[in-house]
């Protein structure tokens, strides 16, 4: 019945008489005003299921109540958005009200009076008529399409239920119909297993009736066996003689396939044992054995089994399942927890207790797998969410602590992570479902969250390093921190959330450390150092080079006490191809190690671009090694035998493979730019004594590629000009030709886009494939003429060579700020920015449509199911245009809750499409981040709906 996920299909009409084709026709006539399209999403990973938006198909079984029967993967285990469109394609919301704990059906209602224009029929549930043989028409939403029908027949009753894998749902102690049919993704039937209705009919009448539905438990999870193989468990011929004459039909008997530890069968029922009777009465079948146990919750029964030929006889209180499905959950600093499910505690045969990690992510990433039990927080045993909740609010906001857990697959691989408990970005929120109101009630208990401690100084000493390394290992360690850097929301279409790499630490009584840009791409997130691997402390972004892959990040160095770090020195050597030294970095597990090498090549470096446009570094000198050691280390410096920095070593974020990982080169760069780009940063820190965040660049916004002077003789150079790129490189004579100019075509008062923005006559800007032969009467010969720096004029005059012709271009420079973000939105699961540098580069050709640009979207969520997604401009609402961000939020603020909204998008190879997308202020509401000085990391929430 989902159009995504070839599942179960629950069975729908089934008719006897005569099956000739008018006789089918009068009865999917009939039937269609019954049969519904939903369209749903589970909005948050709960349990089994992973939050997304999907299709299926709904029966119409009570039309004056308004419900509709539909799959238990449907009606969501989780919290439940979704909409019913009937045949007519009138459209109305509908809301979950009952969800099997362990079978694969669940009721959803709606409000039969929204149905204006079409009269609602209902379909008569009989699951008597289900016979072998008997001719079906599987009716329902097939791959997402609206209708489809298509023939089959049952050929089988009573085949155990399909298993979908491991951490999925998975129905049992159930028979399941298979039929001989051509069914497809979207009636969740591509395997021919269709559920029964026996225990569909008797849950129905219950809801029918306002009442829960009793639903009893003895832990056992048994499987139908043929008697041939009960006989090999040991089932007696006497037992199988009278077995066979009370049930001339049968083949076979229940037998039981898991026991769980400490549930009401264990120590009882073992594994193989073979079900005689309940209550004296002889069972071979799921039905009658589920009839005994829904009806006699809380009681005790009498079941009788066979082992080995033996016959004993249990006295077992029946459990209430309701109280082992889980009902809430916890939503805390990215992840998602419930307590541990009957579901997924049969599938790895645990016992029915402890938390459960759905959904990984942020603080409590862990091994970076979804399915771990969470054990302990801070050494406080969490059994329940209640004790998680309890232990979280004991602890201080921001405290790191130890998190025991192990995986649901393996309860004796007890691991432990050192996590830091940081409610600013997402708050301690507990969610319990409310089949009332078919919503989930939010509690947010962040407030209890004690404030978080000012840290205190501590002093790491620093390991003692093998004297093998050499003497400047030894020397450069001391300048050498680990960084860490959580974002907790993807922004300028980065693709990791968490990074770590090394940083070196440019002036130590500052507190100036330089790292990877690929480690720190943004500012907005959380940074911590990590000092000798014996103290964490945190870090703020100061500085973002723009085209450059480094990041400055600052630490107050008050908070490291007396430990003996020192500022790196610079080494006075130009580096150039075979020159010796030294790589000092972390490897994968994070030791340091040193290697004698060689600069094998120096070159300019064109990073290839990405179809999510992403920060990639440009107009720089890259270097590769000879040593195979460096590409198992991610970052680290080049160093000299005295420990004198003569280059990082860095990952550089590339595009993204077929195969959907991120590329990344391994490369070095020259201290220079770094060296550069600090001592004009440094002063201007140290000026009056107050950091200067304003500090900035100014560049060109431009991306050029080298060209050889063959291809340029060919573009039209005079021998005049490859004498002056000569003389002015003599060791790698060439030129540049533009490969990519920033969009010039904005005028924004909030974002400097246009370069040449007081030229009237755009043939007197640079463009692309221009030919750049000097600046300022500078042969431009060399990749670190078109570095963005401080004491870059205003206006450069630019000699190029366009159609073999030579051109003066009078250019205005650029400021180019990293740090000039002053607000993002998060709106209907969108994340919703002004484009960034990456987008720029990449959107050349005409002006931007609009400044509101989704750079991300949340599973589940209304963005993800309507077609907001990133790389998209939003440009209008309801017909009025939108252009920056604040015009977009004043067009959405105060609509009200559940009605649509409809939203015009330009895509990036400008194709207008537009969306209807439904408000959902309950789960979604509406989140403005204001950068703020004076805010906790910098920037300030604020909840708009």
């Amino acid at each position: 019945m989902e159009s995504n996920i070839k599942k179960r299909k629950i069975s729908s009409t089934l008719c006897d008489g005569k099956f000739d084709e008018l006789n089918w026709e009068n009865t999917i006539k009939n039937s269609l005003n019954s049969i519904v399209s939903i369209r749903f999403s589970q909005v948050r990973s709960f349990d089994t299921e992973v939050a997304g938006s999907s299709q299926a198909t709904g029966f119409v079984i009570d039309k004056e109540k308004g419900f509709i029967l539909t799959n238990r993967h449907v009606a969501c285990a989780g919290p439940f958005t979704g909409d019913a469109v009937f045949h007519n394609h009138e459209e109305t919301e509908v809301v979950p009200v009952y969800r099997d704990p362990v079978h694969d059906f669940g009721f959803l209602k709606f409000d039969p009076k929204k149905i204006k224009y079409m009269d609602v029929t209902e379909i008569t549930m009989d699951p008597k008529k289900a016979k072998v043989g008997l001719e079906i028409k599987v009716v329902g939403n097939d791959a997402g399409e609206k209708l489809s029908i298509l023939s089959g027949s049952i050929s089988r009753l009573n085949r155990n239920a399909p298993d979908y894998g491991e951490m999925t749902y998975n129905d049992f102690n159930t028979f399941y119909l298979q039929a001989a049919s051509s069914t497809s993704g979207g009636s969740s039937a591509a395997t021919d297993y269709f559920f029964p209705l026996d225990r569909v009919t008797r849950a129905f009448k219950f809801i029918q009736n306002g009442q829960q539905v009793p639903r009893g438990t003895i832990q056992v999870h048994w499987l139908h066996k043929p008697f041939d193989e009960c006989r090999r468990l040991g089932l007696a011929d006497s037992t199988e003689s009278k077995f066979r004459k009370l049930f001339p039909d049968e083949i076979g008997m229940l037998v039981c396939e898991v026991v769980l530890p400490n549930g009401p069968s264990f120590n009882l029922i073992e594994e193989g044992d073979i079900l005689l009777s309940v209550e004296n009465v002889e069972i071979t079948k799921f039905v009658p054995l589920e009839e005994y146990l829904d009806s006699n919750v809380g009681k005790k029964i009498c079941i009788k089994i066979e082992r080995g030929g033996e016959i004993k006889e249990f006295t077992i209180k029946i459990q209430d399942l309701h109280s082992i499905t889980p009902d809430r959950y916890i939503e805390y600093g990215g992840a998602i927890l419930n307590k541990l499910s009957y579901q997924l505690a049969r599938q790895y045969c645990v016992e029915v207790s402890g938390i459960y990690l759905a959904h990984v992510g942020g603080m409590m990433r862990l091994n970076g797998h979804n399915g771990n039990l969470i054990l302990s927080v801070d050494s406080k045993p969490t059994p329940t969410l209640e004790k998680f909740v309890e232990a979280v609010c004991s602890i201080p906001n921001g405290e790191r602590v130890p998190v025991s857990y192990c995986p649901i697959d393996d309860a004796h691989a007890i691991s432990v992570s050192i996590c830091k408990l940081d409610s600013y970005w997402s708050g301690l929120v507990l969610s319990i479902r409310n089949d009332k109101t078919g919503l989930w009630d939010i509690q947010d208990l962040t407030s209890k969250i004690p404030k978080r401690i000012p840290m205190k100084p501590l002093t790491a000493t620093a390991q003692a390093l093998n004297k093998n390394l050499g003497v400047g290992a030894l020397k450069i360690f001391t300048s050498l921190v680990k960084v860490i850097f959580y974002m907790p929301i993807r922004l300028d279409g980065y693709p990791a959330s968490k990074k770590a790499g090394s940083g070196l630490i440019l002036d130590k009584d500052l507190g100036i450390v330089v790292v990877g840009r690929n480690v720190v791409p943004i500012e907005i997130g959380d940074v911590t150092i990590s000092i000798f691997d014996s103290i964490l402390i945190p870090a703020e972004v100061i500085f973002i080079h723009p085209t450059q892959n480094f990041t400055f990040l600052k630490f107050d160095s008050k908070l490291i006490g007396n430990t003996l770090l020192e500022s790196c020195v610079f080494s006075e050597d130009v580096i150039n191809q075979g020159h010796k030294l030294s790589l000092f970095g972390f490897n994968n597990n994070q030791r340091p190690i040193c290697i004698e090498t060689t600069v094998t090549d120096m070159t300019a470096i064109c990073i290839p671009q990405n179809s999510n446009p992403r920060f990639r570094a440009t107009n720089f000198v890259g270097m590769t090694l000879d040593t195979p050691l460096a590409q198992q280390c991610g970052s680290g410096v080049l160093i000299d035998k005295e420990g004198r920095v003569n280059g990082l070593w860095l990952t550089f974020l590339g595009e993204r493979n077929a195969n959907g990982n991120d590329t990344e080169y391994h490369l070095g760069i020259p201290i220079s730019p770094v060296r550069t780009i600090f001592e004009s940063f440094k002063d201007s820190y140290t000026k009056n004594g107050v950091f200067e965040k304003d500090f900035i660049l100014r560049g060109f916004g431009i991306e050029v590629s080298p060209c050889m002077l063959s291809h340029a003789r060919l573009m039209g150079l005079n021998e005049e000009w490859v004498d002056k790129v000569i003389e002015s490189n003599p060791s790698q004579p060439r030129l540049f030709f533009i490969s990519r100019v920033e969009n010039s075509k904005v005028k924004s008062e909030k974002m400097e886009l246009a370069n040449g923005a007081e030229i009237k006559n755009e043939d007197n800007n640079l463009k692309e494939l221009d030919l750049i032969l000097s600046m300022n009467d500078k042969v431009a010969s060399r990749i670190t003429d078109f570095e963005p720096l401080t004491n870059v004029p205003e206006i450069i005059k630019f000699k190029i060579l366009r159609n073999k012709k030579e051109k003066n271009i009078i250019f205005k420079s650029i400021t180019l700020n990293e740090l000039d973000r002053k607000v993002f939105l998060v709106w209907s699961g969108a994340v919703l920015q002004e484009p960034y540098r990456a987008v720029l580069q990449q959107f050349n050709k005409t002006k931007l449509p609009s400044l509101v640009y989704c750079s991300g979207k949340s599973k589940g969520s209304p963005a993800y199911q309507y077609g907001i997604g990133s790389t998209l401009f939003i440009t209008a609402v309801d017909s009025k245009d939108c252009y920056y961000l604040e015009e977009f939020l004043d067009l959405v603020r105060n609509r009200k809750d559940g009605t649509y909204i409809r939203i015009k998008l330009i895509s990036f190879d400008l194709i207008p499409v537009v969306v209807s997308i439904k408000i959902d202020k309950h789960y979604w509401p509406t989140i403005k981040f204001v950068k703020n000085a004076e805010a906790e990391h910098g920037w300030k929430k604020e909840l708009i709906d």
